[in-house]
């Protein structure tokens, strides 16, 4: 019997149970039918973020950033081309911790960006700073 895992919905935070060697065929959420992968980050929020992180089976990358920060403008566009190479073995999630201050604090974020991979809620591995794609990539990889 093939082992299901849960993936939740980027579009409604369903959760969906799906063959992990199916991950790869673009399954859809079961409640809105909208792509549970769509090769770029889902933008996190009070009402999502513990879903995210504690329904997902699959390691759950976060990017901690604000809008004023410059080397978070930067790591930006290489954060959303990160889930291209990474989905979808992983979720990339991005929190504003100018809009989720209790989060940032949650996860002790003094220096932004911050960038976190989670598995099953726990944090596995941290970096500070932006990476490039390649380094992004890799270290997920690497703690996965």
């Amino acid at each position: 019997m093939a082992e299901k895992i849960q993936v939740v919905c980027p579009h409604c935070t369903a959760t969906n149970r799906v063959e992990r060697e199916r991950l790869a065929d673009q399954p859809k959420c079961g409640k809105c039918k909208g792509a549970l992968f769509h090769s770029g980050p889902v933008d996190l929020t009070a009402e999502s973020f513990e879903k995210n992180i504690s329904n997902n089976e699959i390691p759950v990358i976060i990017d901690f950033w604000a809008p004023w920060c410059g080397p978070c403008k930067m790591m930006a566009p290489i954060f959303h081309q990160a889930a291209a190479h990474l989905e979808p073995n992983f979720r990339l999630g991005k929190v504003n911790t100018e809009a989720e201050p209790m989060i940032a604090r949650q996860f002790g974020i003094q220096s932004i960006p911050t960038t976190v991979l989670l598995k099953k809620g726990k944090e596995i591995a941290r970096q500070i700073g932006a990476m490039d794609l390649h380094t992004l990539v890799s270290w997920a990889r690497s703690h996965s």
